[in-house]
């Protein structure tokens, strides 16, 4: 699993829908999820620091877990089926721990209101994510390459062999 944070929210430019934006920590890899517009209005809040003049979905669903005095540890966007982000909520009251399934856009909009760490699993970003710098992409990739191209078969070879191996195949019998 690799951390992200919200990056924040963009507009598809075909069909105006809301994306929300996940970035890792290392500003190199992005994870775009459209999301509805009540979402966004509501990720968009936390982020700007707006109250609203009454508790909303996400709000309440905060209330709820500090009353039942419940944690959030940590979200997780653990798969991507058919163009579909899943995630999970990691609940906590003592030591009891639950796993609670989510909508992605409501599991961030909740986590930004907890300050809980959103993670996302390594294949959902291999498959989905979008690189942020390029050029460092690039230039990792040559990089990479270099050091493939100056590798040659004897780098590979042990050096200095102990006369007392522990290698079975090896035989004291000569």
């Amino acid at each position: 699993m690799i951390e992200m944070r919200v990056a924040g929210i963009a507009l598809d430019a075909m069909s105006r829908t809301p994306v929300i934006l996940l970035r890792d920590t290392t500003d190199r890899r992005q994870v775009p999820i459209y999301i509805s517009r009540e979402q966004a209005n509501s990720i968009i809040a936390v982020l700007e620091n707006q109250p609203a003049p009454r508790p909303l979905t996400h709000d309440l669903f905060v209330n709820l877990l500090d009353e039942w005095d419940m944690t959030l540890e940590r979200v997780v966007i653990h798969s991507l089926q058919d163009n579909t982000y899943y995630a999970l909520l990691t609940l906590s009251r003592g030591e009891i721990r639950r796993e609670l399934d989510s909508r992605p856009s409501d599991a961030i909009a909740i986590a930004l209101r907890l300050d809980a760490p959103i993670w996302v699993m390594e294949e959902v970003i291999a498959e989905a994510s979008i690189p942020v710098d390029r050029d460092a992409d690039e230039a990792e990739t040559q990089a990479f390459q270099a050091f493939l191209a100056n590798l040659n078969p004897s780098d590979f070879i042990q050096r200095g062999k102990s006369s007392t191996s522990n290698d079975p195949l090896e035989s004291s019998d000569s």
